[in-house]
């Protein structure tokens, strides 16, 4: 039942400044290690007395020379006894706007050099939406999402796309539903317009899931499609809806002009929110390098939870966004004491069999699918 606001094909940004993935494929724009141009020139070939065993000519018993030739073995052995020195992986990584709170982690473990000191180079790209950003994982343009919401990579699945979920980020939905003054309660919320991301968006399934408590239908409730959480803060503001369902900052942004707050998602919902995919093809033929991206990544997590970097996370959020101060501020406090990032790295069967549940209701996938199919053997880590 719902109308749209304001339709729009999405499409991925351009990759642009893309690096040279674990495949060795070509990017564009991409500036690398000069390499040799043509062959080195050839020595000058032995003298031939040298070549038969004679004793080399007088002049080479003078100190000068020999004090060059022990210099020479000296330097030689120095090299031949330097560590060796090791290749750097680019891993191409999608998101959605770069922004986005939801990219904390990964902008910790490129500005933070975690990544470097592994020998990895994160290649950062960005598209318009989860939907593309999948889209362009199953067909292998990029190598891993970051802060994708789970709905797109599950439903990839479904159709047979070579994708797996390898970590949950945000163990709960940071969202809550902001709406007009004048609705005091869930309940009012009979007969009036809903603002949430598509007809078949976690938003959706969220808003729902809020809704049932209040006895409210959701054939009650006129629904309307607006995409991003920017998109429906101005459906609510321009009163094309009396209701939006909002993430940081912009749920600061509504109650500061007024809009009552009816509740948070994460204390009606106990479904996992947003989660880092890989493709499958990729990380079977480089699942060393695979591992290890997850092992920086849960290391980056885990420094962001540690309040004693609170002021320098900030910063880095700063350095990333156009955010305003107060607005990162307010969003990390949020999320740190909300405990919303996921911190061990593994995936809860259970919670995560909730959102396949949702999905079914909807009708979206066969109730036939498992949760276990999502996972990729070596790489996901999982729990009960």
């Amino acid at each position: 039942m719902g109308k749209p606001i304001d339709t729009a094909v999405l499409h991925l940004a351009p990759l642009a400044g893309r690096g040279r993935p674990s495949e060795a494929r070509e990017g564009e724009g991409t500036l690398r290690e000069s390499e040799p141009c043509g062959e080195p020139p050839h020595p000058d070939p032995l003298p031939a007395s040298r070549a038969r065993g004679k004793i080399a000519p007088r002049h080479m018993h003078s100190p000068g020379v020999w004090g060059a030739v022990a210099f020479g073995l000296v330097f030689a052995a120095i090299l031949t006894s330097a560590p060796p020195t090791h290749a750097t992986e680019t891993i191409i990584a999608g998101g959605v706007s770069s922004g986005s709170t939801n990219l904390w982690p990964i902008h910790i473990g490129i500005r933070k050099g975690f990544f470097q000191a592994a020998d990895i180079r994160i290649d950062l790209v960005f598209a318009q939406s989860n939907a593309s950003v999948i889209q362009q994982l199953a067909a292998n343009s990029i190598n891993v999402s970051v802060g994708s919401g789970l709905v797109d990579p599950i439903r990839a699945v479904e159709k047979g796309a070579p994708v797996a979920l390898i970590r949950i980020e945000t163990q709960k939905p940071p969202y809550a539903l902001l709406a007009n003054p004048a609705i005091r309660t869930m309940a009012d919320l009979k007969g009036k317009i809903v603002s949430v991301g598509g007809p078949k968006d976690i938003t959706r399934i969220f808003f729902e899931r809020m809704l049932a408590p209040s006895g409210v239908a959701p054939h009650d409730v006129d629904l309307i499609f607006a995409g991003a959480t920017s998109a429906r803060m101005a459906a609510l503001q321009s009163g094309a809806a009396d209701a939006a369902l909002l993430t940081t900052p912009y749920n600061f942004h509504a109650e500061a002009a007024g809009y009552r707050n009816l509740g948070m998602t994460a204390d009606m919902v106990a479904m996992p929110f947003s989660g880092v995919s890989a493709n499958r093809n990729w990380a079977g033929r480089n699942m060393k390098t695979a591992q290890t991206y997850l092992a920086v990544y849960s290391k980056a997590i885990r420094w962001l939870e540690d309040p004693a970097n609170r002021r320098e996370a900030i910063d880095i959020m700063l350095a990333v966004s156009s955010l305003k101060p107060e607005d990162v501020e307010k969003s990390y406090d949020f999320l740190h004491h909300g405990q919303f990032f996921e911190t061990t790295g593994k995936i809860s069967r259970a919670r995560l069999g909730k959102v396949l549940e949702a999905l079914q209701e909807l009708g979206d996938i066969p109730r036939a699918m498992s949760v276990d199919s999502l996972f990729m053997p070596g790489l996901t880590e999982v729990s009960e």
